[in-house]
């Protein structure tokens, strides 16, 4: 009779956390419309104006930048040893 009781208790506690989880996430949908305000459409927005998307030259910059950077770090690393 113990295990009995055991799996009835254990049933029932599911049922309430399954009613609280659902009355949590109806909360928390009834927040998230209240509090905040919809999001602008980001490809219609006006301040993309006059821009255009990143080619495929990025790369080849972010590796020139990282090359003068290496460059710089071993000029200034010869410069002190003399």
């Amino acid at each position: 009779m113990g295990m009995a009781l055991f799996v009835r208790q254990d049933q029932e506690r599911s049922e309430l956390q399954q009613r609280l989880a659902a009355e949590l996430q109806e909360r928390a949908k009834k927040r998230a419309e209240n509090d905040t305000p919809p999001l602008p459409d980001i490809e219609d927005s006006s301040y993309l104006e006059g821009t255009k998307k990143t080619t495929s030259l990025a790369g080849v910059w972010i590796g020139i930048v990282v090359v003068a950077l290496i460059l710089a770090v071993i000029f200034v690393i010869w410069q002190s040893g003399k």
